[in-house]
């Protein structure tokens, strides 16, 4: 977990912190925190980076792992039987995506307000959806990925506490309505990693092939969608371990960069981030208006659908209150495959010209 040839004492240095993240990472999963890897990385890389004397920092090829592992788990949530659920709504379903990735870069816009933030910084720590891709290609991209990792995951954080209440208490949600969903049985791990690497192999040269912005992230994610859509993959998923392990070395990859000044930056900038990320909940909350109003679904279903992160728990709350789970995944996704596909064009846009 460093640069150049590692000492022993170095080798040492890095296996107690990523020690450290892994019992980080158990303890916050224990307590229910979503995100828990990612998170535990993060606090256990704070911590080193805040109080050793010497710089650590995780090996590119670790990073670029890390990335197609989050890139592959993002494709494969991609097929055809989610996608039709869209059917004729595809064009305002499209056009409130489109209109979310303005109203995010815009609201990211307002952070330079808060001096110390770059406009791609901003735009990235408010961009709506696939919070973990965007916090793993941000450093790549010319964001400051420690304060766009801390305000995403206080976004997601926010809609995880505040969207079960708002279901309930504004769109009158039953929550005792819904039934589980039987998941088709994915095939056993051994598959599952075996088509992550493929997708990773595959995927990387490719997209180095044709010059897409980051490669590492972009190429796996693109190679996993086609094989879902294909039929390819049999269902095949990342590993839960193997997953998390990326998430953790996402989070350590961030914490460890923290120093007291930077701390201090994301620490001034809260109280501006927290009044935006509200604003861009009820500005979201309005999209889903339009939406229903323009596909006929429910008011319900479109909020859930436009909420602007938190996946997983957008779904299990949809599944619980009796809502159209088919409908508001597949908006989601398509929502999360946008915004990082044009996270690279914003940041070009946004990054300061030479000279």
């Amino acid at each position: 977990m460093t640069g150049g040839r590692p000492g022993p004492r170095r080798l040492a240095d890095g296996a107690l912190v990523l020690a450290s993240a892994v019992g980080t990472a158990l303890l916050l999963d224990l307590a229910g925190v979503p995100s828990a890897a990612l998170f535990g990385g993060l606090v256990a890389g704070l911590v080193r980076g805040l109080a050793g004397r010497t710089a650590l920092d995780v090996p590119r090829a670790g990073t670029a792992a890390a990335q197609a592992v989050i890139a592959v788990s993002i494709g494969a949530l991609v097929d055809l039987d989610t996608l039709a659920a869209i059917g004729g709504d595809w064009l305002p379903v499209l056009l409130v995506t489109v209109a979310t990735l303005l109203l995010t870069v815009g609201a990211g816009l307002l952070l330079r307000l808060q001096p110390g933030i770059s406009p791609v910084t901003g735009a990235f720590a408010m961009i709506a959806g696939g919070a973990s891709g965007i916090t793993a290609m941000a450093r790549e991209l010319g964001a400051d990925d420690r304060m766009v990792a801390v305000l995403q995951y206080l976004r997601v954080l926010l809609i995880v506490v505040l969207m079960p209440v708002v279901a309930t208490a504004v769109y009158g949600a039953d929550p005792g309505a819904g039934t589980a969903a039987s998941a088709p049985a994915a095939p056993g791990w051994p598959a599952g990693l075996a088509f992550t690497a493929a997708c990773a192999l595959v995927g990387v040269p490719l997209a180095r092939l044709v010059r897409l912005p980051v490669p590492a992230l972009l190429g796996p994610l693109l190679v996993a969608a086609a094989a879902d859509l294909s039929g390819l993959s049999r269902g095949a998923e990342v590993p839960a371990v193997v997953e998390a392990a990326a998430f953790l070395l996402v989070g350590l990859q961030v914490g460890l960069r923290f120093t007291v000044a930077s701390l201090r930056t994301v620490g001034r900038a809260l109280p501006l981030a927290l009044a935006i990320i509200v604003g861009l909940v009820l500005a979201c909350a309005g999209l889903g208006l339009v939406l229903s109003a323009a596909t006929g679904v429910s008011r319900l279903d479109a909020y859930l659908a436009t909420t602007p992160g938190g996946l997983y728990a957008v779904l299990a709350t949809a599944t619980g209150t009796g809502a159209d789970a088919t409908f508001v995944l597949a908006v989601q996704v398509l929502r999360l495959f946008v915004m990082l596909l044009a996270a690279p064009l914003v940041a070009r846009r946004l990054r300061p010209r030479p000279g």
